[in-house]
């Protein structure tokens, strides 16, 4: 998949126009600066620690396990919801993790390949999973997920592990969105996110977005401050998708890949 064309799956996720950003938006310097990775947090000694580490990871991984279990596997959903929550609860209690060697595969593919050797062991001890058995249940949204999978391709039969990937990409676009909104409630910047929400976010009919003119009469603003708001918000975004990005790596080397191929092309 190329990186174009992750980078409009990502913009369709979350409902923003392609026209939005035409090309993605190559890097150019701007990467994060280096911090503790979820990757290595999720192994510390201490649990809480590994808590606030498998939030990071949840918040990004859950929606292409989930698919994986159903699109992959051909798990109904009630059995896709409880092994996508037994998958998370082992990730941070057991072992399976702690086993990443950066040098060998990027974390995603070693976190699906765990997946898939996770769902083969249970079905080889012939594990059934009870709602809540044991677990810790996370709050995640199945009916949403489950409505994008009817509204979108459907449950196709396809065992590629594109799909994982493709909702890797909705995930992370999808939990930078989140960020911005949370940076932004209840400071002065809340009109920067209600202007973006209006026009980049909400879904539309037949591609048509609402005039800036419109959202600035209905919001009691300027056009120009519409225009400016929009473009902050647009580069916060921005800036979040590679923050998610930087801290569910390993390395820079894996940091720097896995942004190129999001976001543009490795250039000379």
């Amino acid at each position: 998949m190329s990186s174009r064309v992750r980078w409009r799956l990502g913009l369709r996720a979350c409902n923003f126009p392609v026209a939005m950003f035409p090309h993605p938006p190559t890097p150019h310097g701007g990467f994060p600066t280096t911090r503790r990775s979820v990757v290595e947090a999720i192994r510390d000694a201490d649990p809480d620690i590994r808590r606030d580490a498998l939030d990071s990871l949840v918040a990004v991984y859950w929606r292409p396990v989930y698919a994986h279990l159903r699109r992959k596997w051909r798990f109904q959903p009630a059995d896709s919801e409880d092994l996508t929550q037994e998958f998370f609860a082992q990730a941070v209690t057991g072992e399976f993790l702690r086993g990443y060697d950066p040098t060998q595969a990027r974390f995603r593919t070693y976190l699906r390949a765990c997946l898939d050797r996770f769902v083969a062991n249970a079905q080889r001890n012939g594990q059934r999973l009870k709602r809540g058995g044991g677990a810790t249940l996370l709050s995640l949204d199945f009916d949403l997920i489950e409505r994008e999978l009817a509204a979108g391709d459907g449950l196709i039969e396809d065992s590629s592990d594109s799909w994982f990937d493709r909702e890797w990409i909705r995930g992370l676009f999808a939990a930078a969105v989140a960020d911005l909104r949370s940076a932004c409630q209840a400071t002065p910047r809340e009109i920067r996110f209600t202007v973006f929400e209006r026009y980049d976010l909400r879904p539309v009919r037949d591609g048509d977005r609402p005039a800036y003119r419109t959202i600035a009469e209905e919001l009691g603003l300027p056009v120009t401050q519409v225009t400016n708001h929009l473009a902050w918000a647009r580069r916060e975004f921005r800036r979040l998708v590679l923050e998610r990005l930087r801290s569910l790596t390993f390395t820079d080397a894996e940091f720097r890949e896995e942004a190129e191929e999001l976001l543009g092309e490795k250039r000379s």
